[in-house]
């Protein structure tokens, strides 16, 4: 398969998506089995106890607990609106933000933060100047504080069918940010496999669009996830990495395999550094990750470094520590999803 391909299916009866960019997995969503609170879904929560010392506060939600990391402003008692920032780990309150984003296709409503913008990924003056003004009439009459950002999606896509995307997403938002009274109470759901796939995958545009049952058999969906399943990834030359997620850390363990030239070491740890961020996101692995790379000159960290940081740049929640005295390289990583393995099993 050359190019992107978006495959909608399922896998052991729940809805999945995946995207393949050249043949080779790019990322994967599968729904969770049960009731589980999907990230950016948006609840009517009621404040319950802050927790000093951690900087947040407990909501009450319908199926049990949040933590929001913000105090100020906030009373136990008091009714808000938060939404899901991240998967609820086991034994642990599900994390939550005051801060909404109403987000679809084409646009993004930001309560309580004004503004009309277009993203700077159109380039295109007169376009610019197009969605500005279908951005004006779209939001008029809005709240105040009500903003608005159009997506980089937009840059393809017809006037109609953007102003139609913002109208919707424009009354879901003024129906929500008027509903404080009651219960806590699931409000809009996050968005499931599909859904996240027609938002947030099609742009840039999709060569193919597999939506027929049995694609991910026909394209070897199930191959590519197996594979994931296990700790190691084989990489060009011989070598390989293992994966291995523990309850404290992501070890992650680089091998030169039967390559024993000099340059076996940096060229093994160069392949597994561009390979690590897709890696981890398909696997839905975060928090502490430590790499134990092959064992190379000192002089020769500078250049890893450069990758790691090239590599990572597109995700906005790592943050790369860097090399500890005993060699190992440490970084840590938002959990944005549940772990594929936990959705799988």
């Amino acid at each position: 398969m050359i190019g992107r391909v978006v495959i909608l299916d399922e896998v052991n009866g729940r809805h999945a998506a995946a995207l393949i960019v050249d043949g080779q997995l790019e990322d994967i969503a599968v729904d969770p089995l049960d009731d589980t609170p999907m990230p950016g879904a948006i609840y009517r929560a009621v404040a319950d106890r802050p927790m000093k010392g951690q900087g947040g506060i407990f909501v009450k939600l319908p199926h049990g607990s949040g933590f929001l990391r913000q105090i100020s402003g906030i009373t136990p008692g008091q009714r808000i609106l938060v939404q899901v920032t991240g998967p609820t780990e086991p034994g642990k309150a599900t994390p939550v933000s005051a801060r909404l984003l109403f987000k679809s296709r084409f646009a993004i409503l930001t309560p309580d933060a004004p503004g009309l913008n277009i993203s700077r990924r159109i380039k295109d003056e007169d376009l610019r100047a197009a969605l500005s003004e279908l951005a004006k009439d779209g939001m008029k009459g809005a709240a105040q504080g009500l903003g608005l950002i159009l997506r980089s999606g937009c840059a393809d896509a017809e006037g109609d069918a953007i102003a139609e995307d913002l109208a919707a997403m424009r009354g879901l938002a003024e129906a929500v940010l008027a509903d404080f009274a009651g219960a806590p109470e699931l409000l809009v759901e996050g968005p499931g496999a599909h859904d996240l796939a027609f938002r947030d995958w099609l742009d840039p545009a999709v060569d193919d669009m597999v939506t027929d049952a049995g694609g991910f058999e026909t394209h070897g969906v199930h191959e590519m996830i197996a594979a994931l399943m296990t700790a190691r990834v084989d990489l060009p030359g011989g070598g390989h990495m293992m994966v291995e997620p523990t309850r404290a850390l992501v070890a992650v363990d680089v091998n030169t395999g039967p390559d024993t030239t000099p340059a076996a070491a940096l060229k093994v740890n160069i392949a597994a550094a561009r390979d690590l961020p897709r890696q981890l996101r398909l696997r839905g692995l975060g928090g502490q990750v430590v790499a134990d790379f092959a064992p190379m000159p000192k002089r020769d960290r500078h250049i890893l470094d450069q990758v790691m940081k090239a590599a990572f740049k597109g995700d906005a929640e790592a943050n790369l520590a860097g090399w500890t005295t005993l060699g190992l390289y440490e970084m840590t990583r938002k959990r944005d999803r549940l772990p594929l393995a936990d959705l799988l099993t």
